[in-house]
């Protein structure tokens, strides 16, 4: 930091402007058509800033599109407390592809039939978003065509594998009247993920081989993850949707299996990256490698289980405090919630255990704890953007993945969700 202040008094005025100039650029560059950038709040406020800082007026067309593009990330509420009133609230992301594939999934574990209006209607949607061309990612990657999906409404400069995958296992679910449509949609989604694969055979969400630990380093990398590993959430989902499409025997990602195996920790559990987090990451891996071909009885599903039994909570859920990322002691510690406890579900169920007493006392809290309107309450922040730095609410965290445990844990009994009518 002192290094750099100092050059800041010597460096050539030409040298520095020039630098401004491309630095300006860069950003104008990445303005999304809605006037945002990356699809969220956060970079969009820290773009209007700093181009507004190198003399962009606040009503040149750029920073208006930005600013007007912050009114997207609003939201009005009753302000707490007896002197409360309307309150506006910025979002610092939305989510609709993550939600929407999500959505998917669940509906159809719970037995919506796969030509449910609504379904095709979500099936639609999503075709509609994929990006079809290039951004960030294919300057480590420059001859791979494009393929992939972004977690936001607008952000076709980064596109993620994470949501790709999970996209991909929705679509396969609906019966979309344009059967052809959906093939080339997922082929070109196949092509592009495969291509992101890094080379220790994992995946991280934006990039590939985005491993060097010097940006964090950096004096104002001060916030966050500011490069993007391979993670064992992001690479489960993927080698999921990639054995759903019938290559699990291919060497790329039997290359990946490897890698996940690897990474599973001594106590049984694997690291949670994008949700809070061993047993996040834990009921991510399971599912995963169960589907590429690795048998229940494998020692390392084997440990996953143990782990998961040991940590359930007395009232029969499962929950992990956000203090699991800084402190090992809140490690699978924290009041049972739906979404947590649907993670576990859904890495027992995977491992064969749906007779187990864990699933048995898992399944009676999810059913206790229902409210009347058929959600639950889960004030708890259990996504992750930035582990400890940024963590997010999912509001539909709370419905979509205990829906999913459900509805599976019906099927792996021999008890078939029952069928909901297409009008409903």
């Amino acid at each position: 930091d002192r290094l750099l202040h100092a050059y800041r008094r010597v460096a050539p005025p030409p040298l520095r402007r020039a630098a401004l100039r491309a630095c300006a650029r860069w950003i104008v560059e990445r303005q999304e058509n809605d006037g945002c950038w990356g699809g969220i709040q956060p970079p969009a406020v820290y773009s209007v800033i700093a181009l507004h800082l190198l003399g962009y007026d606040l009503d040149h067309p750029v920073l208006r599109a930005g600013l007007d593009s912050l009114d997207r990330f609003a939201v009005w509420q009753d302000a707490p407390g007896p002197g409360g009133g309307p309150s506006r609230m910025i979002e610092a992301c939305q989510s609709p592809v993550w939600d929407t594939c999500l959505a998917t999934i669940a509906l159809t574990d719970a037995g919506l039939p796969a030509g449910h209006p609504a379904l095709v209607r979500a099936a639609d949607w999503m075709l509609g978003e994929q990006v079809l061309r290039p951004g960030d990612w294919s300057v480590r990657r420059p001859g791979l065509p494009p393929g992939g999906w972004a977690f936001e409404f607008h952000n076709d400069n980064y596109p993620d594998t994470d949501d790709t995958a999970e996209v991909v296992l929705a679509l396969r679910r609906t019966a979309h009247p344009e059967p052809e449509r959906v093939d080339r949609a997922v082929r070109r989604a196949v092509r592009w993920t495969l291509g992101m694969q890094s080379a220790d055979g994992a995946w991280g969400a934006f990039d590939a081989d985005n491993t060097s630990a010097f940006p964090n380093r950096l004096p104002f990398c001060d916030f966050g993850e500011v490069i993007d590993p391979p993670s064992a959430d992001v690479t489960a989902h993927v080698v999921e949707m990639l054995a759903a499409e019938g290559l699990a025997a291919d060497p790329r990602v039997r290359r990946a299996v490897a890698w996940l195996l690897a990474e599973q920790e001594p106590s049984g559990a694997w690291f949670g990256r994008w949700g809070v987090n061993y047993l996040y990451g834990t009921g991510s891996a399971v599912p995963a490698l169960v589907a590429a071909g690795v048998p229940a009885e494998h020692p390392a599903i084997r440990r996953a289980v143990d782990w998961l039994s040991s940590v359930q909570n007395e009232d029969g859920g499962w929950g992990e405090d956000l203090r699991s990322y800084p402190d090992p002691e809140w490690i699978a510690r924290g009041e049972s919630t739906a979404s947590q406890t649907g993670w576990a579900l859904l890495a027992l169920l995977a491992a064969g255990e749906e007779d187990g007493k864990a699933v048995e006392r898992g399944i009676g809290w999810l059913a206790r704890t229902q409210r009347e309107d058929g959600s639950w309450d889960e004030p708890q922040f259990t996504g992750t953007g930035f582990p400890w730095d940024f963590s997010i609410n999912y509001h539909l965290y709370r419905l979509v993945f205990p829906l999913t445990a459900l509805g599976r844990y019906l099927t792996a009994v021999g008890r078939q969700p029952r069928t909901v009518p297409r009008d409903a």
